[in-house]
C-alpha cells in the first residue's frame, strides 16, 4: 500500500532507512557522533536523533577462522558480553546510506557489525511550538497548575 500522499490533520509520512546496530553500551555515543560527521540524523526540527536500547545481552559462537579465535582463541566457545541497539533513520539516499554504514564500520568494534537496514514510513508531524495542546510537554505543567 502506498501512503506517500498521506496528509491528515495532524502530518504526513515520508520513507526513511531505519538502521539498527548492536554495540557495546560504551560505544553507541561514539558510533552517533561518528554518523553525525556525515548526516545530522535529522528527525523533524531536531537533530542527532537515535535511541539507544537498555542494556541486553548479546550472544554467539565464533568460528574457526573469525577474528575472535584469531586474537583470542574463542573458536567454537559461546561468547556473551553486555550489548545495546542503537536505533536511526536517514532519508531514502544511496550516497546517504553508503557514507552513514562507512562512519559506523569505522568506529564500531566488531570486524563484522551487526547492522540492520529497514524500509519504513516515519511520521512527520504538523507542529507548532506554541500550540495548547494539554498533552504537550510544555504545557503540562500549566494544565496541572489549575488543578
Amino acid at each position: 500500500m502506498d501512503i506517500n500522499k498521506l496528509k491528515t490533520r495532524t502530518g504526513t509520512v515520508e520513507r526513511v532507512w531505519q538502521i539498527e546496530i548492536q554495540a557495546t553500551p560504551e560505544d553507541a555515543d561514539k558510533i552517533i557522533d561518528n554518523v553525525m560527521e556525515v548526516d545530522p540524523l535529522i528527525y523533524g526540527r531536531y537533530k542527532r536523533n537515535a535511541f539507544v536500547s537498555a542494556i541486553g545481552s548479546e550472544t554467539y559462537l565464533p568460528e574457526e577462522n573469525s577474528t575472535s579465535a584469531v586474537h583470542l582463541g574463542a573458536a567454537n566457545k559461546v561468547q556473551t558480553f553486555p550489548s545495546v541497539l542503537v536505533v536511526i533513520s536517514v532519508e531514502q539516499n544511496p550516497e546517504t546510506l553508503g557514507r552513514v554504514l562507512d562512519a559506523i564500520r569505522d568506529v564500531h568494534h566488531y570486524e563484522e557489525p551487526l547492522i540492520f537496514i529497514k524500509n519504513c514510513w516515519a511520521s512527520r508531524a504538523s507542529y507548532d511550538p506554541h500550540n495548547s495542546n494539554p498533552n504537550r510537554w510544555w504545557n503540562r505543567d500549566k494544565v496541572n497548575a489549575g488543578n
